[in-house]
């Protein structure tokens, strides 16, 4: 087994995600030998069905002082966009518990401060990867920011301004005729602003080159058999598989999304990490949808893809392996009806529920654990894809040289 005077040799990445794969992509970059595990496969999880949208200017903490005004809806009406299940669950309960105690000015501005430098990192960092033998796009906006009525676009752009504060640039640009340029859009958006500076891309198809680029550097990806324990002996550290021969390493990064307490809590990972679920589906439109499109007051998001429209929404604190809600799917095409025209919201492809890793004070678990040579990298909530390259290249750096880069120095997960 590797000490800290020496760089490891081989490393076990557990989880074939953006985050999972980006990490092993940058221990290739410093000559290390890489194995990725996963019980489903590419882009599995979060990592597929999301929007797609590399949007450092948006990757802000999720709770905030506005939670508490439509908390309560979400409790008693089944279509809001945040849906929270009345059941019987402690540990949701806690969670929400200290969400709720992070929803304030203070807490809010403290954690967009630790987001921020890598943020600003975010879009070079895909760049360094498209340059370097990862056969996939990004494309830039403008991102299309829709309100029906003007009065909503006020918490949005004091978001943005926030978020500018905090030491980003988002330009926002107030949009005339919005449905000349953009025709999905109804009468019913009344205000639009433009977003620029920011991107999208093909999240699934960009996943899955990342992982072809990894292993024609000579990388493995072994699927089937969920990771049960992590054992330290004299070849290094073995990841035990249900089913499977074990695999050894110098060192193993668990990047497993919103599964990730299972492994890291025993090791002492003590942020709480919940599954929040977001669905998706596309549809055809009369004309090519040429930009992302956001809806904040009833927090969809769009995208072009692969010809259609994908279309996003909710935040379900629910179980990452439980089954698709239909109703959600429902609730996001109420939401969306008045506010599109010009495509067939009836006839919808690509339907999808992922479980994104979120944290109570919106900050991601990224670093070593207490286990010698053991690593975590998640909990970025709705930020993996956006943030998943440069938290590679970050968490890549800490493991090699034994230096905890300034960037992800709030993000540990012995906090």
């Amino acid at each position: 087994m590797y000490s800290r005077a020496q760089s490891p040799r081989t490393a076990v990445v557990v989880g074939a995600g953006m985050v999972g794969l980006a990490t092993a992509w940058h221990l290739q970059e410093r000559g290390i030998e890489v194995t990725i595990l996963d019980r489903s496969g590419v882009a599995a999880g979060a990592s597929w069905g999301n929007a797609g949208w590399l949007t450092p200017g948006m990757a802000m903490p999720l709770s905030d002082p506005t939670l508490w005004s439509y908390a309560p809806k979400a409790l008693l009406d089944s279509t809001a966009p945040l849906h929270i299940p009345a059941r019987l669950d402690p540990k949701l309960w806690a969670f929400l518990a200290r969400f709720g105690l992070h929803a304030n000015t203070k807490a809010w501005a403290k954690a967009m401060a630790a987001l921020t430098p890598i943020d600003r990192m975010a879009l070079d960092s895909f760049d360094e990867l498209t340059s370097n033998g990862v056969d996939a796009w990004t494309r830039k906006g403008p991102f299309i920011i829709g309100f029906e009525q003007e009065k909503e676009s006020g918490p949005f752009i004091h978001e943005i301004q926030q978020v500018e504060k905090a030491g980003q640039r988002v330009p926002l640009k107030r949009l005339d005729n919005p449905q000349v340029k953009v025709p999905q859009l109804s009468a019913g958006v009344s205000t639009v602003y433009e977003m620029e500076d920011q991107r999208f891309m093909e999240p699934g198809p960009f996943v899955q080159a990342l992982a072809e680029a990894v292993e024609a550097r000579g990388g493995k990806i072994l699927t089937g058999g969920e990771v049960r324990s992590l054992r330290h002996g004299p070849q290094g550290i073995s990841v035990d598989r249900a089913g499977q021969e074990p695999v050894s390493a110098d060192v193993v990064v668990l990047a497993t999304g919103a599964w990730l307490p299972e492994l890291a809590k025993p090791l002492g990972v003590k942020t709480q990490i919940q599954a929040g679920r977001g669905y998706s589906f596309s549809v055809a439109t009369d004309d090519p949808a040429e930009f992302p499109i956001y809806f904040p007051a009833r927090r969809v998001a769009c995208t072009p893809y692969q010809g259609r429209l994908r279309i996003a929404g909710t935040m379900e604190f629910r179980g990452p392996d439980e089954p698709l809600q239909t109703g959600r799917i429902d609730a996001i095409l109420a939401s969306v009806r008045p506010l599109f025209t010009n495509m067939d919201l009836e006839n919808l492809e690509d339907i999808w529920v992922g479980a994104r890793p979120v944290t109570p004070d919106g900050l991601p678990v990224v670093g070593a654990t207490r286990s010698p040579g053991v690593y975590v990298a998640g909990g970025h909530g709705m930020w993996g894809i956006v943030l998943g390259p440069a938290t590679g290249k970050l968490l890549a750096e800490q493991i090699t040289t034994g230096h905890v880069p300034d960037e992800i120095r709030p993000f540990d997960p012995l906090r």
